[in-house]
């Protein structure tokens, strides 16, 4: 573990000021800044990245809280460093740590586009909706070095299997052209994620993300090129973010937002004490009550697993957040009526090919 981050520099551009104990270890190495031969440690801040070289690409679950089944990730780890992002977790999978590794250790595959191509053409495949990703952010910075979720969307294309994406990045813009050939099959939805029109809040708590704004905008673009797009409210966080909703949601509609969804924040694992220290370190008069409406939707816990309350929260300040979310969304005329993705186009490219020319 990193020194103590009271002690030491806040890291300017990273939710996470520590390296917290991976879970899995049994060994844990700490320092005692008051130790004769301790030296303060520089805590880098450069993003490095590594070769993933998973074999295959489409994971599956069948959790009922997300409602598709199927998703595709290029990246393990994002650069986006959300303070309260409840993937954190997966990289302590890897041998890292939930706190700095997971936003500054970046897991590529590079091999993706292909992967998934090989995974769409096999026959064993069913057409369905891919979430692309619901973990860590397509559009995070890497995807401007490596274009891995270009390529990905080039293969859906190619596939006219439909895709639902979703970021909190700008960069999304960047594949507007693919994204409206993809819409015009029915075969793609875009969600932009913004959990707060407060720039200051947006640098501490989501240091890498696309400005509120900029978000806003992309969500112009993409509706105004008649591609399918939302905006989630995501994650809101009582006690800091709740009062915002009818504004983000009127925000959305005025920028051609079809529908607006939300989901309540929920701290797995060891993202409850990255969490709890990021709020201490920047809004300390605040983690009281944040603490308390959290646990107070949460069964006195800051983190229910449960199918079916793990994003929505249960008892009366998420019945509240859920009825604030319900009546904005009724004053912005939201939801507007939209076209539903579909795989009765799905083809798969060298088949059909060669099935037309034996006819």
């Amino acid at each position: 573990m990193y020194p103590d981050p009271k002690t030491h520099k806040i890291l300017v551009g990273r939710g996470a000021a520590t390296n917290p104990s991976n879970r899995f270890e049994r060994v844990q190495v700490s320092f005692d800044p008051l130790d004769e031969y301790f030296e303060p440690v520089d805590l880098k801040t450069e993003t490095l990245y590594f070769h993933d070289k998973s074999r295959s690409l489409i994971t599956y679950n069948d959790s009922p809280d997300i409602g598709l089944s199927a998703s595709v990730n290029p990246y393990r780890g994002c650069a986006h460093g959300c303070a309260y992002c409840y993937a954190r977790p997966t990289h302590e999978y890897l041998g890292f740590s939930a706190g700095l590794d997971f936003e500054s250790r970046i897991m590529v595959k590079l091999d993706a586009p292909q992967l998934l191509r090989n995974e769409l053409a096999r026959r064993r495949w069913k057409p369905q909706i891919v979430m692309f990703s619901g973990v860590t952010d397509i559009y995070q910075p890497a995807e401007r070095q490596f274009e891995l979720t270009r390529r990905c969307l080039e293969v859906f294309l190619d596939f006219r299997n439909p895709v639902s994406l979703i970021t909190k990045n700008y960069l999304v813009t960047r594949d507007i052209d693919l994204l409206r050939e993809l819409a015009a099959w029915d075969c793609v939805s875009v969600a932009l994620s913004i959990t707060t029109l407060d720039e200051k809040l947006r640098r501490l708590m989501e240091p890498r993300t696309s400005a509120p704004g900029r978000r806003l905008k992309a969500v112009e673009m993409l509706a105004s090129a008649g591609i399918p797009v939302g905006v989630m409210t995501a994650p809101v966080i009582p006690g800091l973010t709740d009062h915002e909703i009818p504004g983000l949601v009127q925000a959305a509609a005025d920028a051609g937002a079809g529908w607006v969804g939300f989901n309540i924040v929920h701290l797995p694992y060891g993202v409850k004490d990255l969490f709890l220290d990021w709020l201490e370190r920047h809004y300390p008069e605040r983690k009281n009550k944040v603490v308390g409406r959290i646990k107070a939707l949460r069964g006195g816990r800051l983190n229910d697993p449960r199918f079916g309350y793990r994003m929505t929260g249960e008892g009366i300040f998420a019945e509240q957040i859920a009825q604030l979310h319900k009546a904005a969304c009724k004053q912005a005329g939201l939801p507007r009526p939209g076209r539903k993705l579909t795989t009765e186009h799905f083809r798969v490219p060298g088949r059909a090919v060669q099935a037309g020319l034996f006819e």
